[in-house]
């Protein structure tokens, strides 16, 4: 490995940025802080994060499916 090739940002999934700030108001949302709930280990936390990723998944699969439509009716796919 070059030097080059270590100074470079990691990959980063497009839509990785919109599903953590997903997960953040959702977890503001239901009245908690997101930095103080990762470092919790009780149910609670679990829970709530787990909601949370599951609610960032359902609307991430929605705007993928709204990109897809618009991108299929401009002919692009």
């Amino acid at each position: 490995m070059t030097a080059d090739q270590d100074m470079r940002e990691p990959l980063e999934e497009p839509l990785a940025q919109l599903e953590r700030e997903l997960i953040t108001a959702y977890v503001a949302g239901a009245g908690e802080n997101i930095e103080a709930l990762v470092v919790r280990n009780d149910d609670a936390a679990r829970h709530l994060l787990t909601a949370a990723s599951l609610y960032a998944t359902s609307r991430l699969s929605e705007v993928e499916s709204r990109l897809h439509y618009l991108r299929s009716l401009r002919g692009e796919i």
